[in-house]
């Protein structure tokens, strides 16, 4: 893919089932939310056309299943990513402590040829409820260990839903320009028409 053409990014969300990850991206692209939970199988996906500081962008999202059963569909799913959205729900620890086994098996089966580039965002989901169990400072301590942006973010109330979206396009882009994929073998893609359309906007895998 030649650099002078409108990149196509590839970014991942990865984190525990019930973490709001689909209801994230739903608000992101379409700015949509629903108190109805339907769990994500395998994967779907978005796809959006961005400018970013004054560069047009074809950002695709997947939302990855947050369960065991569906890891096995890791590798590829997460080959040929640009950057990755860790989330979690700040009602629940457990959402949070899982983000490292989560990180860590996105780098084994991602394999991304500089490991020490490759760049996280992390997500702090669901800040409209009151029973917080993970609190903004211990999240961005462990983001400082990693060398990730924190953001904290509302999916029900859209608040602050785009700011880790534009930190992930941006990070994605400095990647991109070093590391994107030249064959079609070296990664699992689908193509899809933007949410304009196709109504529903989403494929399952």
């Amino acid at each position: 893919m030649s650099h002078a053409q409108k990149p196509h990014l590839k970014v991942i969300l990865l984190g525990n089932s019930g973490a709001g990850k689909s209801s994230f991206m739903n608000q992101y692209v379409n700015r949509r939310f629903t108190n109805l939970y339907r769990a994500t199988i395998g994967a779907d996906f978005f796809t959006k056309d961005i400018t970013v500081d004054d560069r047009p962008v074809s950002l695709q999202i997947w939302d990855t299943a947050g369960t065991e059963r569906f890891q096995s569909l890791g590798g590829a799913l997460y080959r040929g990513a640009h950057c990755c959205l860790l989330v979690f729900d700040v009602t629940s620890a457990a959402s949070f402590a899982a983000l490292d086994s989560w990180r860590r098996e996105f780098m084994v089966q991602a394999d991304p040829p500089d490991p020490q580039r490759f760049p996280f965002v992390v997500v702090g989901n669901k800040t409209d409820l009151d029973n917080r169990e993970v609190t903004g400072k211990r999240a961005q301590d462990w983001c400082a260990e990693l060398g990730a942006e924190y953001f904290e973010v509302s999916a029900k109330e859209d608040i602050d839903v785009d700011k880790p979206f534009l930190s992930a396009v941006r990070a994605a882009l400095h990647y991109f320009k070093d590391y994107s994929s030249e064959t079609p073998g070296d990664y699992f893609q689908l193509a899809s028409r933007t949410p304009e359309e196709k109504p529903e906007g989403r494929c399952v895998c």
